[in-house]
């Protein structure tokens, strides 16, 4: 395995990449230089502290805090998974949002207004005061605006048509939250519940023939989609949206979209949303 790259893109963004992590980073203000440093020397490692500890990372969630992992990056995926233990779910359900936490985390320092890290989708974002930044919402052309005082830090986006495998059929949920690794593990979980179980509709196939190690195991992925009715598509909808509202009461995320077809569901309040 080669080791951890990095590149310009256009912009003045990074690309960060090792294995199968993929991220854009950029930082804004004085002190971007000296945190894009910092940002590389974190990046570096990163892939072999989640390999060391892939035994736990595929296993269910406890109840309990994190705290037998090794890593941070470990131990921060095992705490956001861990609210959410009464449903099956494993710690690989936050990763690429613990990675960008881990990343944005780093980079934070003096002369720095703004950083983000987004990991194929799962932002983690900072914010000076006073600052603002834009955010793409879903698979749509929907926009958010994230201000410094609002209580969001991570975006994430989660559906059967991403890089990572459904029980759902979502075509995108995203989920604004306190962390990214927060806003991962709900999006994925309420993508999973927007769903028409039996329905003839859907072509599923178990994760494990897709991917012999996938932490799903047996668990039925979602593989296709066919003509919904409207009735079908507000009714999985519904189902993902319940999910969504008990998050929200339970203060685990702060606002989520749901996308299929034609229609979408917001559940709490998104700052500053744009439709287009």
């Amino acid at each position: 395995m080669s080791g951890a790259q990095t590149s310009r893109l256009s912009g003045g963004r990074l690309h960060l990449h090792h294995g199968p992590i993929d991220i854009v980073f950029q930082a804004f203000g004085d002190g971007a230089a000296a945190a894009e440093t910092r940002a590389i020397g974190r990046f570096r490692g990163v892939l072999e502290e989640l390999v060391g500890e892939l035994p736990l990372l595929r296993s269910q969630a406890e109840g309990a805090s994190g705290d037998v992992a090794k890593g941070k990056i470990v131990r921060a995926m095992a705490r956001a998974v861990a609210p959410h233990a009464e449903t099956f779910v494993t710690p690989m359900a936050a990763v690429a949002g613990a990675v960008a936490d881990a990343v944005v985390g780093a980079a934070v320092g003096d002369g720095v207004q703004r950083v983000y890290a987004n990991n194929g989708g799962d932002a983690a974002i900072w914010l000076a005061s006073g600052e603002a930044i834009t955010v793409a919402i879903g698979g749509s052309k929907d926009r958010a605006t994230i201000r410094a005082d609002d209580p969001i830090r991570g975006v994430a986006t989660s559906g059967w048509r991403g890089r990572s495998h459904s029980l759902g059929i979502a075509d995108a949920v995203t989920v604004l939250a306190g962390s990214a690794a927060a806003a991962d593990v709900a999006a994925t979980l309420i993508a999973n519940a927007v769903d028409l179980p039996g329905s003839d509709k859907v072509a599923r196939m178990a994760a494990c023939e897709i991917y012999p190690d996938s932490d799903l195991g047996t668990r039925m992925v979602t593989r296709g989609v066919g003509a919904l009715t409207t009735d079908e598509t507000a009714a999985a909808l519904a189902a993902g949206a319940r999910v969504a509202e008990e998050m929200l009461a339970r203060g685990l995320m702060h606002s989520a979209v749901l996308y299929l077809g034609e229609q979408s569901v917001v559940v709490g309040k998104i700052p500053i949303l744009i439709k287009d």
